[in-house]
This record gives structure tokens, sequence and C-alpha cells, in this order.
């Protein structure tokens, strides 16, 4: 947890639907945090809904980001810390998007390599709206494999089922894990990691 409040304190960002800033959570989490462990190991704790947040793309059109309450988002990190240790050791190794030591820059790189090695073609492809579509069974299926612990579990499922609040009301969501939460980065990889195996054995076969 202190690993995580260190992160969330750095990454600052804006408030949720309470108002509270990052510099606020210290003295929160002082006061209220036995309280708030205790529900999350009784399985009672309920996370609050995210704020719908929409931001321009470079190329036209908005994206939307959700973003949770700095409560909700210490709570999300030290999942995210958590679920890294068990999975991202498994993640393929061109693999680069939100993993902890990698980056955009290394896959620039990497593709750099194949165009000295003597390859002519470099090929982006783009899941539209993929945060948007993510089918939570699917998700909790994967999760289950590996993960014994069903309070846990279940608390995952609550952050994917949080409501979004604009224009003041709170709309359910039955699909997707919007962009602005600790959660979404490590979730999405472990849905992806099977379309990266299968395409990492295609261009096996092409090579």
């Amino acid at each position: 947890m202190l690993q995580a409040y260190s992160r969330v304190s750095s990454n600052k960002g804006a408030a949720g639907i309470d108002g509270m800033e990052v510099n606020q959570l210290h003295d929160h989490m002082k006061d209220h945090w036995l309280s708030i462990r205790n529900q999350i190991e009784t399985d009672t704790y309920i996370p609050q809904a995210t704020r719908k947040v929409e931001i321009p793309k470079p190329n036209g059109g908005t994206r939307m980001l959700g973003i949770p309450t700095v409560t909700d988002r210490l709570i999300q990190q030290s999942i995210a810390q958590v679920l890294s240790l068990h999975y991202d050791s498994e993640f393929s190794e061109n693999s680069y998007g939100f993993r902890p030591g990698r980056s955009a820059h290394q896959a620039v790189v990497k593709a750099q390599s194949y165009l000295n090695e003597g390859y002519t073609y470099v090929v982006e492809l783009d899941l539209e709206k993929f945060f948007d579509k993510v089918n939570h069974d699917k998700l909790m299926t994967l999760l289950s494999y590996r993960l014994s612990d069903k309070v846990l579990l279940k608390l995952i499922r609550r952050y994917l089922r949080t409501g979004i609040l604009e224009n003041g009301l709170c709309h359910p969501r039955e699909e997707g894990t919007p962009q602005g939460s600790p959660l979404s980065p490590i979730l999405s990889n472990l849905l992806l990691d099977e379309l990266d195996k299968e395409l990492e054995t295609a261009w096996t076969s092409l090579r």
C-alpha cells in the first residue's frame, strides 16, 4: 500500500467525484484506512463512481477517460501491482505497452532493428475502442485461472462494473474498462496477451 501511495502521489491527477485532491490522500488514509481495509477484507467495500472526462485525440474526435476517486486509485494501484507480479513475466517479449520498465520508445527501437535486418514494412494495428469493449466475463475467467482469492476477484469485478457519472447521473457499465484507472493497463494486457502470442507465431512463420 505504501508503494501504491507513492505511485498515486507522484502521478498526481485530477480529483474524482468526491472532489478529494491527491495532496489530501495522506490525511484521509491516516483517519480512515483501518475502516477501509476492514471493508475490503470483509467484502463490503463499494467503489465510488468514476468521473467522465473527454479529451481530444490528435487526429480528431475525443477519448473518454474515467477518473476514479483518489481513494479508489490507491486501492486499484495496489491491486495492479500484485497482478503485475503474477502476470507480467508471462506476457510476450514483444509487448511494450503499459508494462513496467517498457515503453513505446523501446518498441520503435525494436522496429528499427528489424528494418536494419533488411525488412521493409512496419505494420501498425489499432483495436478501435478496445478499452470501451472489454468483455467482463471473459476477463474475469482469465483472472480466475490464476487467482484463488474470491474477495479480490469480486472487488476487481466491482471496479469493472463501477458506473460513470455524467451530468449528475450515474450510468452503469456492462463492458469496458475506462482509460484513466490504474487497473486498466494490466487488465487490458491480460486480454491482449493471447492476440500478442498469435501475432508472434505468425511473425515467426513469415521470417
